[in-house]
């Protein structure tokens, strides 16, 4: 029987031990890859879920139309946050699923938050008065903002959070600096005391791409005519959920003049197409 030379020996061990190199060398890259390519695959779907968690560009947009499709806004008043709950049900029962929840109480923001909360009302802030104001009630899920007069540091803020605002206007000039500051809607408050709607269209005159949203006097007894105006997408009242009934426990009352305001919308709907 023939031997193998030493020599060859060893140059097959070395032989095979380079290739086990060469093996353990590739595998090592292959896992490497697989790892990269994990990993980029998690980068993608957190940017994908982050992208998604975030307001969309048209989000104010969206609010605005929304506000416009319901017509009514309740501007509520709560002394006790526990009403919220109650308060919501009635509302989304008598077809007015939004309210605007005013921080003219200390129960204001704890109503908010729980509001906002249950998902089925289109919930902004009232009586937002300050930047540091539109942070609070941003935090607690508004989704648009309203203010009684005119502030380019409420406006500002809002933009910064990519929420609807809605800032009180009463004069020519307030109206003159919305459209400069690139506002589109705003709320004329106090509406009866202003002059109305003739003082509303008198408005829209100079400024015919501009929507207003009355409030302050308005009533079930005037809104038809203010929702009848081509230049009003929706009107802000609180005779559907007055703070009394509220206070007093009285949601089925709520429920019940919030189906009569719901059915006015209704019966404007062609006037405002």
């Amino acid at each position: 029987m023939s031997t193998i030379p030493p020599s060859a020996q060893s140059d097959q061990t070395d032989r095979d031990a380079l290739a086990h190199q060469a093996d353990c060398a590739a595998q090592a890259d292959q896992a490497d890859r697989t790892a990269r390519a994990a990993q980029a695959d998690r980068t993608a779907q957190i940017a994908v879920t982050d992208r998604a968690a975030r307001p969309v560009a048209s989000a104010p947009d969206e609010v605005l139309l929304r506000l416009e499709q319901i017509g009514i806004v309740p501007v509520i008043v709560v002394d006790d946050p526990a009403h919220a709950g109650d308060l919501a049900d009635a509302l989304v029962s008598g077809g007015l699923p939004v309210a605007e929840v005013t921080l003219r109480t200390a129960a204001g923001m704890q109503t908010l938050r729980r509001m906002c909360a249950r998902g089925d009302v289109l919930v902004g802030a009232g009586t937002v008065l300050t930047a540091e104001h539109v942070d609070m009630v941003v935090d607690a899920g508004a989704s648009f903002v309203v203010s009684p007069g005119f502030s380019l540091d409420v406006i500002e803020r809002c933009r910064h959070h990519n929420v609807a605002v809605i800032p009180g206007i009463a004069t020519a000039t307030e109206l003159q600096a919305a459209v400069v500051a690139g506002l589109g809607h705003v709320k004329f408050f106090p509406a009866g005391k202003m002059g109305g709607r003739p003082m509303i269209e008198a408005l829209a005159g100079p400024f015919p791409d501009v929507r207003f949203m009355p409030s302050g006097g308005v009533s079930a007894a005037n809104v038809a005519d203010y929702l009848a105006s081509p230049a009003i997408f929706a009107a802000g009242g609180s005779w559907m959920a007055t703070q009394s009934l509220i206070a007093t426990g009285q949601f089925d009352e709520i429920a019940r003049l919030s189906r009569e305001a719901s059915a006015i919308v209704a019966l404007t709907a062609g006037a405002r197409q």
